[in-house]
């Protein structure tokens, strides 16, 4: 998809379209406080895409459900056996579902993703599987990662594992769930305003990063 250039009669118009009034002077200024922003994306739009075919053969995955599923925390289970050497060679790992997973459905937490199936696999799910780790499938998460609790998610509420009906946190609320019930032996979330932390501690966890990803 091009990335046009925004030009001060086009924010004119974008703003006209929402029921906004700018002058031509306010367009212009945001014009060209805009302008690095729409050639960073141009530079990024000009790197060609990444191979679409996974290196690691998967199964057909599937969605657990019952007791299976307890706890609400899973999304989408599958194996896919990574490296047969590598720092995390004999780990399991959860991803959360706003990672891409080459041939697995992607939500996001949010209903207007629902039926979406990913075509390629995330950057770290690459590393995952090169460092020998098993991902065993993807965790809830919250409404496009945007809440800090754990009921928000379209798929239904994530529970607490010490207590049903309580929260996990927020937002990588099933990552937290899966690994503190012993599902897994760890989980990649994402963190920009406490995704990991909040979850980490309300499930009693440690949050932090291994050196392979």
């Amino acid at each position: 998809m091009p990335i046009l250039d925004l030009t001060p009669d086009k924010l004119i118009r974008a703003a006209a379209d929402l029921g906004l009034l700018i002058s031509s002077h306010e367009a212009d200024s945001y014009s060209r406080i805009l302008a690095p922003w729409v050639n960073a994306y141009k530079a990024l739009d000009a790197i060609p895409d990444s191979p679409l075919t996974p290196t690691y053969p998967r199964s057909p995955g599937y969605r657990p459900e019952g007791e299976a599923n307890k706890y609400n925390a899973w999304y989408y289970r599958t194996s896919i056996k990574g490296a047969s050497e590598g720092t995390l060679k004999g780990k399991t790992v959860a991803i959360k579902d706003n990672i891409m997973l080459a041939g697995a459905p992607m939500m996001n937490g949010a209903s207007t993703l629902q039926g979406y199936i990913c075509d390629r696999d995330a950057t770290v799910v690459t590393r995952i599987l090169d460092a020998g780790a098993e991902i065993a499938g993807k965790a809830h998460c919250e409404w496009f990662c945007m809440a800090a609790s754990s009921f928000t998610s379209a798929s239904g509420p994530v529970h607490n594992p010490f207590k049903m009906g309580y929260s996990a946190g927020g937002s990588s609320s099933g990552c937290a769930v899966v690994v503190a019930i012993g599902d897994v032996d760890m989980a990649i979330g994402c963190d920009q305003g406490g995704s990991i932390r909040i979850p980490s501690s309300f499930c009693g966890l440690y949050a932090g990063q291994h050196p392979a990803l």
